[in-house]
C-alpha cells in the first residue's frame, strides 16, 4: 500500500517477534523448574535456548532487510509517505511500550527479546523520519538508507549477543567475577594454607556455580571455616559453591590442575 521497504521489513521483523516471542516465554518460563534427576541443575539453562533463537530469527531478518534495501538504493522507488507516517506512529507507540516493559529484565532471554523489540522501534522511527523528509523534499532513497543503517546496527547488537550466550554455553567464567580477587579473599582466611581444582561458571548468566578445594592448618575449625568460605562466596556473587576441604598432609589427584 505504501511501497515502502522500512515498512515492509519492520513487519516482517514484527510477525517474526510474534512467534519468538512466544518461545521465549515458553523458555523463561521452563527455565524457573527446580532439578530432577534428568536435569540435576534445573532448567535455567534453557532460557539461552530462547536468546539463541531469537538472535537467528533477528539475523534472519535482518539479511531480508539488507537484500531488499541494497535493490532499492540501486533502483529507488517513490513511496507513500503519509501511509508511512501513520503506520510509523503506530509502531512506535505498540512495540515502544513493549520494549519499556521488557527493558529492565535481566536474563539474556529477556534481553534477547527486548531487542527484537528495540529493533523494532528503531525501524519504525527511521520510517517516521523519512516519511516526514519525504513529504517535503523528494529523496526516495531516504527509505532504503535508513533501513540499511538500522540493519547494520542491530546486527552488531546480535554479535554482542550471541558471543556471551555462547560463553555460557562454553562454561566461561562469568565477566563480573574476578577469579583472583576471590583467591586471594579465600587465602586470606585464618586456618587456610592454599587451594587448587577451582572451577567458576555460569548456568545463565545470573546464577553463578563455582567448585573449589581448600587445603586446611590441622589447627583449623572446620565448621567455622566452612562458614567463612561460604559467606566469602556469596559475597563474590557465587550461588551455588561446593567447597571440598583437605589436609595439609592429604593427596589429590587434582592439585596438578590448579587454576
Amino acid at each position: 500500500m505504501t511501497n515502502s521497504i522500512a515498512i515492509i521489513s519492520d513487519a516482517l521483523h514484527d510477525l517474526g517477534d510474534s512467534f519468538s516471542l512466544a518461545l521465549a516465554w515458553y523458555f523463561q518460563k521452563l527455565s524457573t523448574k527446580h532439578g530432577n534427576p534428568k536435569f540435576t541443575y534445573g532448567y535455567r539453562r534453557f532460557s539461552l535456548l530462547g536468546a539463541l533463537i531469537n538472535s537467528i530469527v533477528l539475523l534472519v531478518g535482518s539479511g531480508f532487510v539488507i537484500y531488499a534495501a541494497a535493490g532499492r538504493l540501486m533502483e529507488p522507488q517513490e513511496a507513500h509517505a503519509k501511509g508511512m507516517l501513520l503506520l510509523a506512529v503506530l509502531g512506535i507507540v505498540f512495540n515502544g511500550a513493549a520494549m519499556l516493559r521488557l527493558k529492565k529484565g535481566d536474563s539474556l532471554n529477556e534481553r534477547a527479546v527486548a531487542l527484537h523489540l528495540l529493533e523494532d522501534v528503531l525501524g519504525w522511527i527511521a520510517v517516521l523520519i523519512a516519511s516526514i523528509v519525504m513529504m517535503f523534499v523528494e529523496a526516495p532513497i531516504l527509505d532504503p538508507l535508513l533501513s540499511l543503517l538500522i540493519a547494520c546496527y542491530i546486527l552488531f547488537n546480535i554479535y554482542r549477543n550471541l558471543k556471551e550466550t555462547f560463553r555460557i554455553i562454553l562454561q566461561g567464567t562469568p565477566d563480573h567475577i574476578d577469579e583472583s580477587i576471590i583467591k586471594d579473599r579465600i587465602l586470606s582466611v585464618d586456618g587456610v594454607s592454599s587451594l587448587h581444582d577451582m572451577h567458576l561458571w555460569t548456568m545463565d548468566g545470573q546464577y553463578n556455580i563455582m567448585t573449589i578445594h581448600v587445603v586446611v592448618k590441622p589447627d583449623a575449625d572446620m565448621p567455622h571455616l566452612k562458614k567463612t568460605l561460604k559467606g566469602i562466596l556469596e559475597k563474590s556473587g557465587i550461588h551455588h559453591p561446593t567447597i571440598e576441604m583437605e589436609n595439609e598432609n592429604e593427596d589429590c589427584e587434582f592439585e596438578k590442575e590448579c587454576c
